[in-house]
């Protein structure tokens, strides 16, 4: 399941990218110095997997189809998050009405989870066999890279830095 989400997110990543990239006419990223971005540290995903303009054209159009719902179906679970939150933390708790917001939540979670799986399954269509195996070499370095600066991301959420060997460890305010 861990490995299905990281896959979920990095096809999200390179479809969005995709869209939003291509959507511009014009040479693609990194083609002079009027498009090079400021964070240039992850390396592009569309330049790499070697898209074919057609397949861009593509996955731009399945975004632009799919966005609409995706949308809609977050806007859905993060109501339903907040009506679940409201009714567990509510003065006086009524398990009842728990149980359903709990249903509504976990009812949008699932619609989420389907729409971003047929939207990954859409792309996967999309590549080639070389495409496939690059692709998933890529979300192979991602996973590695993601297991490697896990710690450092958890202490940054705290309000932490990273530690610096030899300096003692910062604690977040408050605490």
């Amino acid at each position: 399941m861990k490995y299905a989400k990281l896959f979920l997110v990095f096809v999200s990543a390179v479809a969005a990218m995709a869209g939003g990239v291509y959507a511009q006419e014009g040479p693609p990223p990194g083609d002079g110095p009027q498009n090079e971005r400021a964070d240039d540290r992850r390396p592009s995903l569309l330049a790499e997997l070697g898209l074919s303009p057609e397949q861009l054209g593509q996955i731009r159009r399945m975004n632009q189809e799919r966005r609409p719902a995706i949308r809609d179906a977050r806007l859905k679970m993060g109501e339903a998050a907040r009506n679940l939150d409201m009714a567990i933390y509510a003065d006086v708790v009524n398990d009842a009405d728990v149980k359903s917001r709990l249903k509504e939540f976990q009812a949008a979670e699932a619609e989420l989870s389907r729409l971003r799986f047929e939207s990954e399954l859409a792309v996967r269509k999309i590549l080639t066999p070389e495409q496939l195996v690059r692709f998933r070499e890529l979300r192979r370095k991602f996973a590695e890279e993601r297991r490697k600066n896990a710690p450092e991301r958890r202490m940054e959420r705290r309000g932490r830095g990273p530690r610096i060997p030899g300096q003692p460890f910062k604690h977040a305010p408050n605490e």
